[in-house]
């Protein structure tokens, strides 16, 4: 501890800036990072180049290139990086936690509520109005992503590609993933644009400690609950699907929903669609990440089927699902952390990274497309023939209440451009008004 100490103060004299005042940053930005990563990348900007000068200009566009290079939520490895090159290691833990844990402890409590009284009208008429607007954000972010990734024509064909394959074969989400990442690093020729930085001198000894330390740090915990609990468990369960979660999400959060909604909600059965987007909407709404999402997932998963104590299961669940979703991104930032400049200027890697952003758009079409059957029908039936699958809904189960808020919901995000948490806000209160007329 006392060396830990010593070198954050090294640190803070280098840097000239003090650990004190880096923490009271990194709290104030965890605490104000609502608006998912976009809104939360610009206000570290603000705060961390314009405001306080504790990053360059090319600094932080360099580390962001590289956290969207890493799988997970890229807005908190940001901040752990710029914590990183602050204080070090001790530095690069407090700014990734503190990004983190407001949220995840606000979300916690509306896990907790959602699970004891989601069956009161009063809940069921605030979430009816929520799915309805989650929708529309979900297409918003479609169509985000789709303005940045697809510039060339085969990036709009990887899109397209990635959805049939999604969508109608069923393929899993790390293979479209890998898959788009190979072929976009052997279409980029290595030569175009190259950036020649110089490769940092870091021994390997040391990156290998690193790698080991913080797979250490990930994987025993679950190791740990596979030896008290066996592989059946529900907590085993949930510990390497978001393990695997973690290493494969490519594209941030709505990524993570994509591959993460189905699975939870056809293949597990841990979650019906209906509570899939009432997480999303309580993510939506509190400040960190929006792949604390995950989070609720976790806690509504275990307090469901995880046997036991309902309440000590959820919490279990929560914890699990936490530390398999953030401690990777630990690993990844601090072993790429020296070489960022070095990475990024390759092109190759400039090409899968723009190959898999682009077979992100057709995941996420995916996502919207699933989502609308479900929310908008009240039956949607699963058909298979051969290799092809196909969700069908039964048109008499249209549900015009819902469409008539997600309409309501659309006009007010993508054409009068209004918050998120407002728009949520208007859905729940509308859709309350309707249940209580009892229309």
């Amino acid at each position: 501890m006392n060396k830990l100490l010593d070198r954050v103060a090294e640190d803070s004299a280098t840097s000239g800036v003090s650990f004190r005042e880096a923490i009271d940053a990194w709290m104030h930005i965890g605490v104000l990072s609502f608006g998912g990563p976009t809104a939360q990348i610009a206000l570290m900007h603000q705060i961390i180049v314009e405001e306080k000068n504790w990053l360059t200009e090319q600094q932080y566009l360099n580390a962001l290139s590289f956290c969207m290079l890493l799988p997970g939520p890229e807005a908190m490895q940001l901040a752990t990086y710029a914590g990183w090159r602050l204080h070090g290691l001790a530095g690069g833990i407090a700014a990734g936690l503190l990004f983190v844990l407001p949220g995840a402890f606000i979300v916690l409590a509306l896990s907790m509520i959602y699970a004891a009284y989601g069956s009161v009208p009063l809940i069921e008429g605030l979430f009816f109005g929520v799915k309805a607007a989650v929708l529309v954000i979900v297409i918003e972010a479609l169509l985000r992503i789709s303005k940045r990734a697809l510039k060339l024509r085969l990036h709009w064909i990887i899109a397209a590609v990635s959805f049939i394959a999604i969508f109608f074969l069923g393929l899993p989400f790390p293979l479209i993933v890998f898959t788009a990442a190979l072929f976009g690093f052997l279409m980029t020729d290595r030569n175009i644009g190259r950036d020649h930085v110089a490769l940092p001198v870091t021994g390997l000894r040391q990156m290998a400690t690193t790698v080991s330390t913080w797979l250490a740090i990930w994987l025993l915990p679950l190791l740990a609950i596979l030896a008290i609990f066996g592989q059946d468990h529900l907590l085993t369960q949930l510990g390497w699907f978001f393990s695997k979660l973690a290493v494969v999400t490519f594209g941030g959060a709505y990524a993570v929903l994509a591959y993460m909604g189905q699975d939870v909600v056809v293949h597990r059965g841990w979650l019906d669609a209906g509570q899939m987007m009432d997480g999303l909407g309580l993510a939506e709404t509190t400040p960190g990440p929006l792949i604390l999402v995950t989070q609720f997932v976790g806690y509504l998963a275990a307090y469901q089927h995880g046997g036991g104590v309902p309440l000590m299961m959820g919490l279990l669940g929560t914890l699990v699902a936490l530390w398999a979703t953030f401690a990777p991104c630990f690993l990844w930032i601090f072993t790429g952390a020296p070489y960022i400049e070095w990475i990024i200027a390759q092109p190759r890697l400039k090409g899968a990274l723009a190959a898999i952003t682009a077979a992100v758009v057709g995941v996420i079409m995916n996502l919207a497309v699933w989502f609308a059957l479900h929310v908008f029908f009240v039956k949607v039936t699963l058909v298979e023939a051969g290799v092809f699958k196909l969700w069908l809904p039964e048109i008499a189960t249209l549900d015009w209440r819902v469409v008539l808020l997600a309409a309501i919901s659309g006009y007010l995000l993508l054409f009068r451009h209004w918050d998120i948490a407002k728009v949520l806000g208007v859905a729940a209160l509308l859709a309350l008004a309707i249940k209580s007329a009892g229309i």
